[in-house]
């Protein structure tokens, strides 16, 4: 039996929605272990001068906890 947890992190990006949740998942890797999936729950545009400056998404990402031994 396993148990997951769920975490929420927003990321950002110059590009793209897709740019910016590849990055979310990159970064969320790096500190927790065993990340299995994500759930985009909002996403958002900084626009300035009529134009998109930035790509921003808030995301639930789940990863498994580690059984100890």
């Amino acid at each position: 039996m396993s148990v997951a947890k769920v975490t929420e992190i927003k990321a950002s990006s110059k590009k793209s929605f897709e740019d910016a949740i590849e990055k979310g998942i990159k970064r969320a890797s790096k500190t927790l272990d065993n990340v299995c999936g994500a759930w985009i729950s909002s996403q958002e545009v900084v626009v300035e001068d009529g134009k998109i400056k930035e790509y921003r998404v808030l995301m639930k990402v789940t990863f498994v906890l580690k059984d100890k031994e």
